[in-house]
């Protein structure tokens, strides 16, 4: 069985939502082209994650990396004979920079896909997760329902993250009307910050609550928001990229077909999101 690559150097963990997760800075360059399967060599891959997005891809208590997203990795690499992957920890915000500048070669860390990001990166076709995004505010707050509920009051999100995006359409159509606080990766405080109305709101991935609040001091609200497949990131007009890709989707299906996705939601995230 191939031998796993451990992680790059991990510093402390980062707060994050669904979709939204830090983590520490790593070095590791990514390697090029290792000798072909051909030869029976196999060829080193850098995968970026973060470190601060519970149940998704976090340090546990004896300071392992894991999580729904990094062991689904850990399984597709011990099924592609032809390939070793070796996990990079960096800022979520960091993550798509890293993979153009080919410091990583591809990103798992619940990658929505939509319009903004097929633009410039190239996604998987076969989804190992899908969410809805919706609002999400404190438990006895019963004013806010909608996005318009928002106008005038600040709303928490992480930089270049899929609810960000959102966040950003809406007031590029209405002249800038909610405040977009950008959480850095310092710590994950999003239940306090709401709870203490130092901000309203946040959006996130149906899933994601029950993670990061677990005392339920929050709920979601309103109608959704988008709903999105969830795939990993590859560089955009790469051919080394697009046969890792079609690789990967392979074995996902294999994994849809034999229940181990099925088996690894349920795991992680308390419910099969996989469909």
């Amino acid at each position: 069985m191939k031998r796993w690559l451990s992680a790059a150097a991990v510093l402390v963990l980062a707060g994050a939502l669904a979709g939204c997760g830090a983590g520490a800075s790593g070095g590791t360059e990514a390697k090029d082209t290792a000798a072909s399967a051909d030869t029976g060599e196999v060829k080193k891959i850098i995968v970026g994650t973060g470190t601060g997005f519970p149940k998704v891809c976090f340090i546990d208590e004896n300071g392992k990396l894991t999580g729904f997203d990094v062991e689904l990795v850990r399984e597709i690499d011990q099924r592609l004979e032809e390939y070793e992957f070796e996990f990079q920890t960096q800022e979520f915000s960091n993550l798509l920079l890293s993979l153009e500048t080919k410091k990583i070669d591809f990103v798992a860390h619940e990658m929505e896909k939509n319009p903004e990001r097929s633009e410039k990166y190239l996604f998987n076709k076969e989804p190992y997760a899908h969410w809805r995004n919706k609002i999400i505010v404190a438990k006895d707050n019963n004013t806010i329902h909608s996005l318009d509920d928002l106008k005038g009051k600040k709303v928490l999100t992480s930089p270049t993250s899929a609810q960000a995006q959102i966040l950003e359409n809406y007031n590029k159509e209405n002249n800038n009307a909610i405040e977009i606080v950008y959480q850095s990766g310092a710590a994950n405080d999003t239940v306090s910050q709401i709870t203490s109305g130092r901000v309203e709101a946040t959006l996130g991935a149906d899933f994601s609550l029950s993670l990061i609040d677990p005392q339920g001091k929050l709920k979601t609200t309103g109608e959704e928001l988008s709903q999105a497949d969830i795939l990993f990131v590859f560089r955009k007009d790469d051919p080394e990229g697009q046969k890792l890709a079609d690789a990967i989707d392979g074995v996902i299906k294999e994994l849809k077909a034999d229940g181990t996705l099925s088996k690894l939601s349920k795991e992680w995230l308390g419910e099969d999101f996989t469909s």
